[in-house]
């Protein structure tokens, strides 16, 4: 095999590996997070951490997909390993900016929700009808 092959044999690997690890411990980790968000719904918060898990496959191999093809040759295991090196970084540059996005957007979600905040409620005992008088001299 020559050193192109290894390289980008290496790269699939190792791209694969990673973003695997990295799905499973975001998936694990994320669910106590997505409950809160969700404000305990369980089921929507497992709904939710599955479906970002397919995306996050699928952007990812997607991108590893896109990004194999160096555009130049490789001739010697130097250059191998210094490909080998930019193609590897930059997959965990696009994993680590996907979960701070995702980080973003659902720490927004739980800080606009109405969870914890207080909401002035004028009970029945409080509300006059049309008749004014209505429990007056009791």
């Amino acid at each position: 095999m020559n050193t192109i092959v290894v390289t980008y044999l290496s790269y699939v690997c190792l791209s694969v590996m990673l973003t695997v690890w990295v799905a499973q411990t975001l998936h694990k980790n994320g669910r106590i997070f997505l409950v809160d968000v969700f404000h305990g719904n369980e089921a929507l918060a497992d709904s939710v951490n599955h479906l970002l898990v397919v995306g996050f496959y699928l952007i990812n191999f997607g991108y590893v997909t896109l990004a194999l093809k160096l555009g130049y040759q490789v001739e010697t295991a130097q250059e191998g390993i210094e490909a080998l090196s930019w193609k590897v970084g930059m997959v965990l540059i696009v994993l680590g900016t996907m979960h701070f996005f995702n980080l973003y957007v659902f720490t927004r979600i739980r800080r606009g929700s109405p969870r914890g905040r207080t909401v002035a409620y004028a009970g029945p005992e409080n509300f006059r009808g049309f008749n004014d008088t209505a429990g007056e001299g009791e």
